[in-house]
């Protein structure tokens, strides 16, 4: 576990892997990516989730597991991972280049240290995930499951089949996040599907709901040590993170347009420049 300050470092970093991957691709999607950082570093880092890379296998056996349903999300995924000490930080220059493994959606074909499941089709993570959880419960393995949803993918309906699933069958070593930052590749969510109040609907479903800031590192830390307060209880839990689409570089956060877009060589050094180079780039 680190400090707060070296979480808010290590945020930096990954933002600005987040810009130059897809900025050096020509693609990608950079706004949901920056949204969930914060969070996703305070998981990874925060001594949050249980994982070693030196004794990571895809069968999670002795480990928490980290499932990203919203597929698209790689440029952040990667970051973390490598900085973790998955795979070489240098690999991130190869970032959706043929023959690279770091491809668009996560993938297994080439063995990427840290990738549990490939994903992408979005709505499927959850039911994937609630499919580990009931492994490592068969398995008498008592470590978690967590899983990675965001908001505009929650118009899916296979997420509310897979939360009913895991409320009627107690699945109550899974925590879920959802990356709430309101906007999808079409505009605002609430204008092109209407989720509306997610809080309620998560805890009509049955689940413990947790909503918190998803850019202070103070909040989200309490907020997992409260989820993880809730594991072994009888519910599911869900994480409900308040972000904001593109955070930390002005010209992108709070709109759609940076869904699946990636800057320029010029609009991307405009970005680097506001975000703090901390751990040295790749």
């Amino acid at each position: 576990m680190v400090s707060i300050e070296e979480l808010k470092k290590i945020s930096s970093q990954v933002r600005r892997d987040i810009i130059r991957m897809v900025s050096g691709a020509a693609s990608g999607h950079p706004g949901g990516s920056m949204s969930s950082t914060d969070f996703l570093t305070a998981l990874y880092f925060g001594g949050v989730m249980k994982h070693d890379p030196a004794t990571w296998t895809r069968s999670g056996k002795g480990q928490d597991v980290f499932i990203l349903s919203a597929g698209h999300l790689t440029p952040v995924y990667y970051s973390l991972l490598a900085r973790a000490g998955y795979f070489p930080v240098e690999e991130l220059s190869t970032f959706r280049k043929f023959g690279s493994r770091l491809q668009g959606h996560p993938s297994i074909e080439a063995g990427l240290p840290g990738v549990f499941q490939p994903s992408g089709s979005l709505g499927q993570g959850l039911s994937l995930a609630a499919g580990v959880a009931l492994g490592k419960r068969i398995d008498n393995d008592g470590n978690l499951t967590y899983v990675l949803l965001g908001d505009g993918e929650s118009e899916e309906g296979q997420i509310w089949e897979a939360a009913m699933f895991c409320a009627h069958h107690k699945i109550d070593n899974l925590i879920a996040i959802t990356d709430w930052n309101r906007q999808q590749i079409d505009g605002n969510v609430d204008s092109v599907g209407g989720l509306g109040d997610l809080e309620s609907k998560w805890k009509s479903f049955g689940w413990e709901v947790i909503s918190c800031d998803g850019h202070d590192f103070g909040a989200i830390l309490s907020a997992f040590g409260k989820a993880k307060g809730f594991t072994g209880k009888g519910k599911p839990v869900m994480l409900l993170m308040n972000t904001e689409m593109g955070h930390g570089v002005d010209f992108m956060a709070g709109t759609c347009e940076w869904h699946g877009k990636a800057p320029s060589a010029e609009l991307a050094d405009k970005a680097l420049a506001q975000i703090e180079e901390t751990l040295g780039d790749y």
